[in-house]
């Protein structure tokens, strides 16, 4: 499709650096067309507030908030969560979860509104890129999507800035605070300025938000008991919690806790490295908690074949990979041997770190009985020697042999 022929544009729209120049951006350059701003409300909190007022001043025609916390915690977090999917050994993933259901909800508002385009406020050197498209072309394969930065002539958020101040667009952040952030209910990373050479220690007193360093975390530490049934969150210190509810409550806690702040340099998918800090509080209490049930749920076999299908899971959603039929089977798959992770975790927080105070399961494997050093009429001790004999005959016969050929 020709620019002259794109009347009306459906915009991400996160009333950030990007998005907010984006909306004069395109009624400039795609002859004044109508642009209709989508925001989806995945838990950013206070930053949707003024957001409409804000857009229409701007020039879009109307703004949609779609309110998508619950649908963001049941339908990605906690399969993702049951699948222990983990990116690069650290990354809980926070900004990719959200990026498919909003790809999702982009095209379903373009549908409605008759829409000739689609467009996002992505750099080209990032993920998110590559996320949203990738879900676009999922339900709408033939959609035209526009990607500002791969064309206009902003080379940087120096240049962003200039933009906005000569179009009169007010902005949130200066020059020197800068930062590149994605928050929702799941977590908030920061990227950019002083970030961007590893050398530099992050300035965590300046830029967290979501709890504190484990410094300045209390001296004494904090007990919690969390609930599963079939590998989902159900329950905190005995109370039935949703899914939205649980997150933002263990987010309180792990904050106040120091828990879950991450500083990595990550493989990006187009092919650079990429350091950013990250701030999962809850996400990372849940993670641990539940990974420290299913050691007493699961079966061996299956526990390490489910780490395998863990890192697989976690790259096929850093990579936008949601909706494909890989992912589904690996779903099924993770729903199968959640079947039984039911039990009780409580866990010790103390200045960053997590115990396991008690683990406790109806299906638990382990058998103190069987397991413990003391005298018991369970386990045959002279069992083992036939075992070993069988497991190392490999070895056994190919020293054999070595010693043959050196004859």
């Amino acid at each position: 499709m020709e620019t002259k022929d794109i009347k009306k544009v459906i915009l991400a729209y996160s009333g950030g650096l990007d998005t907010s120049i984006i909306i004069p951006w395109l009624k400039e350059n795609y002859n004044n067309c109508e642009v209709v701003a989508v925001s989806a409300d995945v838990g950013q909190g206070t930053e949707l507030d003024g957001l409409e007022e804000k857009a229409i001043k701007t020039g879009a025609s109307k703004l949609y908030i779609l309110d998508l916390k619950d649908e963001f915690v049941e339908d990605y977090i906690y399969p993702c969560l049951k699948a222990n999917a983990i990116y690069e050994d650290v990354y809980l993933l926070g900004t990719a979860f959200a990026r498919p259901l909003i790809g999702q909800k982009l095209v379903e508002i373009a549908k409605q509104e008759g829409a000739d385009a689609i467009c996002h406020g992505c750099t080209g050197k990032g993920n998110d890129q590559v996320r949203f498209e990738l879900a676009i072309k999922a339900f709408a394969p033939d959609m035209p999507i526009i990607a500002p930065w791969r064309t206009w002539e902003l080379k940087s958020r120096d240049d962003e800035i200039d933009y906005a101040e000569a179009h009169n667009i007010p902005l949130k952040i200066s020059r020197e605070t800068n930062y590149s952030k994605d928050k929702n209910l799941w977590h908030l990373s920061h990227e950019g300025l002083d970030l961007e050479d590893p050398m530099n220690e992050p300035q965590y007193d300046d830029i967290l938000e979501m709890g504190v360093t484990p410094e300045m975390a209390p001296d004494t530490p904090t007990y919690i008991t969390l609930t599963f049934e079939k590998g989902i969150p159900t329950a905190l210190n005995g109370e039935k919690l949703g899914g939205q509810a649980m997150v933002t409550k263990l987010n309180e806690i792990g904050g106040a806790n120091g828990i879950g702040i991450i500083d990595m340099v990550e493989n990006r998918l187009v092919g650079m490295k990429s350091r950013g800090v990250y701030e999962t509080p809850g996400g990372t209490i849940l993670y641990k908690a539940h990974q420290w049930l299913e050691s007493i749920c699961l079966d061996k076999e299956t526990m390490h074949y489910k780490q395998g299908v863990g890192i697989k899971f976690g790259e096929i959603l850093y990579n936008g990979q949601w909706f494909t039929p890989l992912r589904e089977a690996l779903s099924a798959f993770v729903d199968k041997t959640s079947e039984t992770v039911s039990g009780e975790v409580k866990i010790k927080l103390y200045k960053g770190n997590l115990t396991p105070a008690s683990i406790s399961s109806p299906y638990t494997l382990y058998s103190e009985q069987i397991a413990s050093f003391g005298e018991d009429d369970s386990y045959d001790q002279n069992d083992s020697a036939g075992f070993i004999n069988l497991y190392g005959l490999p070895i056994k016969v190919k020293a054999i042999m070595d010693e043959k050929r050196k004859k």
